[in-house]
C-alpha cells in the first residue's frame, strides 16, 4: 500500500463520518461534504493504484 492509497483511504473514513454525522443531525452541507471526502478518497486509491501498478512493471 503506498501513500496515495492509504490517504485515499483516510479520506473515504473520514468522508463516511462525516455523512453520517449530517445524516443524524439533519445536516445537509455536513452529509454533502463527507460524500465529496468519500469521492476524492476514491479518486486518490485509484492513482495509488495506478502508481503501484506503474511501478511493479519497471
Amino acid at each position: 500500500m503506498n501513500k496515495e492509497q492509504l490517504d485515499g483511504l483516510k479520506d473515504k473514513v473520514k468522508g463516511k463520518m462525516k455523512e453520517e454525522y449530517g445524516d443524524s443531525t439533519n445536516n445537509t452541507s455536513k452529509k454533502s461534504e463527507g460524500k465529496m471526502d468519500q469521492v476524492k478518497g476514491t479518486v486518490k486509491e485509484k492513482f495509488g493504484d495506478v502508481k503501484e501498478a506503474f511501478n511493479k512493471q519497471k
